[in-house]
């Protein structure tokens, strides 16, 4: 098999190794041997202390201490105690975020909120290839309301030309899904302010690789995954985040007996808690949150800063260097080529995408694929190497090469692609 040489790519990866501030992370990761994992935009690798942490939960907290354990090891304030780890990687202040249900729910919270700060407006803006889960939320919305339109823009459409005066809510997720690009937060929540609206943004794929400044962009409200970037493990929790001049003042629809201001008063009216303690909707999910919480601790350590210099650094030599390998392949570019404007994953085309990807995964590259034709590629930069980057290419370039992909092992579609 041919690799790229070290003329080829300047500096080598050896040099960006050894110089990198991030590399020491990786020994808090256990990932297994042979494999180079790109799907930390989808799940995040295990840390090596969550599953000793989660052991002292069930044995010690739960097994020992049983129901003391809510005022013991608190787990009552988690939810709150987790929003604050979380808070700075958003722009978000102390006290500002909470963490707790699915993302899905958490979403349906926020837009039903935003809808009850705007009761004489029935139109949400949001874009055609917005995640589809987004979308069956907001279709979900105007089941219950059936005066409410929501209106889609189109590919390569500026969604602020959909707003107007009759615009509740601007619903966006800030890095796209399938080609990683990164909207700019600040001008369209903006746009949408300037229409009367409101703007909801989804964090899932910037939480943990971009910068995020949710007080400085003026949004209104926020939800994000932990499964992700953050590394809180398959299903985690999602938080959520309502601008502190709106959080007093709303409804939260999922009205339940811990975002109570007195929940174990036991009355029957709902009083809602002060800030954004009243989103707590059910009691929550306490081994999710724990290792949730012991991820999050690497964060002590690092910026991110670090990760997103890193990040620009990885995925552009790998767009370099497949393009250099693969031309004439029936690969093709779907992720923006400046780095300003990309996330934390590289999605390429190819007309047996599918095949590809699962030839990659038993090769050890492990992506993942998206209908009908993408590679995703995600790069977390905690545990990914410049090496492993370069040996990624030249296995893809070998599968291209030698159309190893056309076998019928490798067709088979799976539940999750």
């Amino acid at each position: 098999m041919n690799t790229l040489s070290n003329d080829q790519r300047s500096p080598s990866a050896a040099a960006l190794d050894a110089a990198d501030p991030l590399a020491p992370i990786r020994n808090a990761f256990s990932i297994p041997n042979g494999v180079i994992y790109l799907d930390g935009n989808s799940l995040g690798a295990v840390q090596k202390g969550i599953a000793e942490r989660i052991d002292r939960v069930v044995k010690e907290q739960w097994g020992e201490g049983l129901i003391r354990s809510w005022n013991d090891a608190d787990w009552y304030e988690m939810p709150m105690r987790v929003g604050d780890r979380i808070a700075p990687l958003i722009g978000a202040g102390p006290g500002e975020v909470v963490v707790g249900d699915s993302t899905s729910i958490s979403l349906f919270r926020v837009v039903a909120a935003g809808l009850g700060l705007q009761p004489d407006r029935n139109v949400i803006v949001t874009e055609g290839g917005n995640f589809p889960t987004d979308l069956y939320i907001l279709e979900g919305l105007q089941g219950l309301r059936h005066d409410l339109e929501i209106r889609q823009s189109s590919a390569g459409q500026d969604p602020a030309e959909l707003l107007d005066q009759r615009t509740a809510l601007l619903v966006l997720t800030q890095v796209d899904y399938k080609s990683g690009l990164v909207k700019d937060m600040k001008r369209l929540t903006e746009a949408a302010h300037a229409a009367g609206a409101l703007a909801v943004w989804d964090l899932s794929h910037s939480t943990g690789i971009i910068p995020v400044e949710l007080n400085a962009s003026g949004a209104d409200f926020a939800i994000g995954c932990g499964y992700k970037y953050l590394n809180g493990g398959p299903g985690a929790p999602s938080y959520t985040w309502v601008a502190p001049r709106h959080v007093n003042r709303v409804a939260q629809p999922l009205a339940g007996w811990l975002g109570h201001n007195d929940p174990f008063a036991f009355t029957p009216e709902y009083v809602p808690a002060p800030g954004i303690r009243r989103f707590i909707t059910g009691t929550q999910q306490v081994l999710s949150l724990a290792a949730l919480d012991e991820a999050m601790k690497i964060w002590e350590e690092i910026s991110i800063a670090q990760v997103r210099e890193k990040s620009i650094l990885q995925t552009s030599r790998f767009i370099e260097g497949v393009e250099a390998r693969c031309e004439g392949l029936g690969l093709a570019l779907a992720s923006p080529r400046d780095p300003a404007a990309r996330g934390g994953q590289v999605s390429f085309t190819h007309e047996r995408g599918y095949a590809v990807m699962q030839a990659l995964i038993a090769r050890g590259v492990v992506g993942d694929f998206r209908a009908p034709n993408l590679l995703r590629f995600g790069f977390s930069p905690l545990y990914l190497s410049f090496a492993e980057i370069d040996r990624a290419v030249d296995v893809l370039a070998e599968i291209l090469t030698t159309r190893s992909w056309d076998d019928p092992r490798y067709t088979e579609r799976r539940r999750v692609t």
